[in-house]
């Protein structure tokens, strides 16, 4: 959950182990800033920490208005973003990325948080529209497609009376952000899975997570 917004001062050299332009994207999206680190919607961000640590890199080079990191998962040279452009403008950096680099929307894995699950779930899609997420909205807006495989976060559904911008930009409980720990390492895997062409099975695999709950 640590801030990145002051890395924006200083461009470090980029920890890659992949050789040769990308061919996948892993996409996770949030907010920038120490303000928004640990929010509902800032949940592809820290599923992103979570493959940076397992993947042992950071995403601290920046380019297309994000940190990045190029890795190689498996036999992919695999481009790693956490766009800084605020979410409702996060098709800007990943539309400018994958024109840059040629790649396709359907290599463009993105985590994101979700309302409609609570949190300790996930779900697994291989497209479809952007069901009133700013972030995605943007992504099919700058990409001009809605093909691109999205992993889904479960955040909780906010209450009857809150507003919908005041309880994604709240803070995740300590007790539902350790609800949310084991799906928010599966995306590492689960996103092997995707770039394999495996997605039905990761959908399988990953789709009827329930939360763990301890006694």
């Amino acid at each position: 959950m640590a801030d990145r917004f002051d890395l924006f001062k200083q461009i470090s050299k980029e920890s890659s182990t992949a050789s040769g332009s990308p061919t996948h994207m892993i996409v996770g999206l949030g907010n920038p800033g120490k303000d928004y680190c640990e929010t509902r919607h800032n949940a592809g961000f820290l599923a992103m920490d979570k493959i940076c640590a397992s993947l042992g890199c950071e995403c601290q080079r920046v380019k297309f208005k994000s940190f990045i990191n190029t890795v190689k998962i498996g036999t992919k040279s695999v481009l790693l973003m956490m766009p800084q452009t605020y979410m409702n403008k996060s098709g800007e950096a990943v539309g400018e990325a994958a024109k840059y680099y040629n790649i396709p929307a359907e290599n463009i894995i993105v985590l994101v948080d979700d309302i409609y699950l609570e949190p300790g779930r996930m779900r697994i899609r291989k497209d479809g529209s952007a069901g009133g997420h700013n972030g995605l909205k943007s992504l099919i807006e700058h990409l001009g497609s809605d093909k691109f495989p999205r992993i889904k976060l479960g955040v909780g559904a906010k209450p009857k009376d809150a507003d919908l911008a005041d309880w994604v930009l709240g803070r995740i409980s300590r007790a539902n952000y350790d609800l949310m720990v084991p799906c928010l390492e599966a995306c590492l895997d689960a996103s092997k899975l995707i770039m394999d062409g495996k997605c039905e099975e990761a959908m399988g695999k990953y789709n009827g997570m329930k939360p763990e709950v301890k006694e």
